[in-house]
């Protein structure tokens, strides 16, 4: 027997930290700070602001001549997802879906546009007008793997500039280096300044390798791994909603969206190896 009740507003995402980027960075500089100590160094042996001026400005420089404006700006915008992250279980979005195709079938799927206004979601929000609307099920499921497809696009692109980031750091640390080095050999006569000039000099090296390695990679794998989370969650949405157009019975798409849960999660679980070995390969 379908549900009585009426479908409740959906619940919208909560913003939490990840802890696995908070503490994973805190691990990463915290060993590499703590070594330097260890070894009789001092922070401030590295805490060089024409370095980082020269590192970071010409990193900044070198992307925003690669990548359009508009792209560098919303992957700046996305850069907080890297530490925080908006997330939703599955099974409450299947909840949802299955009390609106419940609702759907008693009353004929017209009667979920009094719902619309409840949902959170843009991309459900968007399936299911145009399911109340009568638009043709083909129709519907091409528009929204169009919007899908978009999104993927969008969020390749914004991965792709710490990418890019991560790959010009280290070569401008290196010109860093260099630029560093020729204003030691302007000072050959004192061999007391030309050991410190040296050292300092190398430290562009450091936060080129370091801000790479560190920050912008990492940054740009944990974008596209959130952007592969979204992609699932509205490939999700998109099949219960088709399901409700087709007039499925609500226990039947339960059964179908827990399945279509646990075949992604599974595969999922399946790639990482397969990454992690490829990565390897190429390392």
């Amino acid at each position: 027997m379908a549900d009585k009740a009426d479908p409740k507003p959906s619940t919208s995402a909560r913003t939490k930290a990840d802890l696995a980027s908070i503490v994973g960075m805190a691990l990463a500089f915290g060993g590499i700070l703590g070594g330097l100590v260890l070894e009789g160094g001092k922070i401030k042996d590295v805490a060089q602001v024409t370095a980082a001026m020269i590192v970071f400005g010409g990193t900044l420089g070198a992307v925003m001549v690669t990548t359009p404006l508009g792209v560098l700006i919303a992957a700046l915008k996305r850069l907080k997802e890297v530490f925080f992250e908006q997330s939703r279980p599955a099974s409450a979005i299947v909840e949802d879906i299955v009390s609106y195709a419940s609702k759907a079938r008693r009353n004929s799927i017209v009667s979920l546009e009094s719902d619309l206004d409840k949902v959170d979601d843009p991309f459900l929000r968007k399936a299911l007008t145009l399911a109340v609307d009568g638009t043709d099920l083909n129709a519907l499921r091409s528009i929204m793997e169009l919007d899908i497809a978009l999104e993927e696009k969008a969020s390749e692109a914004e991965a792709k500039v710490y990418e890019a980031a991560g790959g010009y750091a280290p070569t401008i640390g290196i010109i860093g280096a260099v630029l560093g080095l020729i204003q030691v050999m302007k000072h050959l006569e004192n061999i007391d300044e030309v050991g410190r000039g040296i050292a300092v000099a190398f430290v562009a090296t450091v936060y080129g390798v370091a801000s790479a390695n560190l920050i912008f990679l990492p940054a740009a794998n944990k974008l596209k791994a959130r952007a592969h989370q979204a992609l699932h969650v509205k490939e999700l949405m998109l099949q219960g909603v088709c399901s409700i157009v087709e007039g499925l019975n609500p226990k039947l798409i339960r059964v179908t969206l827990d399945a279509f849960v646990r075949e992604k999660a599974g595969k999922e679980a399946k790639a990482e190896p397969a990454k992690a070995a490829t990565a390897a390969a190429k390392s």
